[in-house]
């Protein structure tokens, strides 16, 4: 006989404190906890290389750049997530009196596991547009040389752009800035099956 457990919601200090002390991170959505994939070499890989990039180009422009370890807080849905990379124009803006989750986010930078992508697409994106300083988004896919990007144009409106092949540039609308699917890619191996 199964034992069937009760369900229960978590208020956000709740979860704030359980991920404080977590081995695995987890999302939060609406009083529930969601355990998150585990990353994969690939993927950290291709996080790391458009992190490490960035600040490389913008020089002097007033932007900060954040990988995997920091939090978004989106209040109009209750969702606490963790993007692969955040860009934040200006000053981080917190949730509460700590620095490990930010509300204000400009650009995004989701790299795409099979399990995730259309999440990732769909109902993440979706959440993401509820953020008023979010600017750009872009997907990339860490078992070929595909990204997408989103960019929005007005309230309301995004505009959407596919780059495909190991010779395309990514060009961001939001900030000056581009990157060689070379730079993203660097030293990933699609051979690899992961996840």
């Amino acid at each position: 006989m199964v034992l069937q457990t009760e369900k229960r919601d978590y208020t956000l200090e709740e979860y704030l404190e359980l991920e404080d002390q977590a081995e695995y991170r987890s999302e939060y959505l609406d009083g529930e906890i969601i355990p998150m994939t585990g990353d994969t070499t690939n993927h950290n890989k291709i996080a790391g290389n458009f992190y490490k990039k960035f600040p490389l180009v913008i020089n002097d422009q007033n932007y900060e750049t954040y990988i995997s370890d920091v939090k978004v807080w989106i209040p109009r849905y209750g969702l606490s997530t963790y993007p692969d990379v955040m860009v934040i124009k200006g000053k981080p803006v917190y949730k509460g009196t700590g620095t490990s989750t930010i509300t204000n986010p400009s650009i995004i930078v989701e790299v795409l596991f099979n399990s995730t992508k259309n999440y990732d697409r769909t109902d993440k994106f979706k959440y993401y547009r509820s953020i008023p300083e979010f600017e750009e988004y872009i997907l990339i896919d860490q078992y070929s040389y595909s990204i997408e990007q989103y960019t929005k144009t007005s309230p309301g409106k995004w505009l959407f752009k596919e780059y495909e092949g190991e010779d395309a540039i990514l060009e961001l609308e939001s900030v000056e800035f581009e990157i060689s699917f070379k730079d993203i890619y660097t030293r990933v191996d699609f051979n690899l099956v992961e996840e």
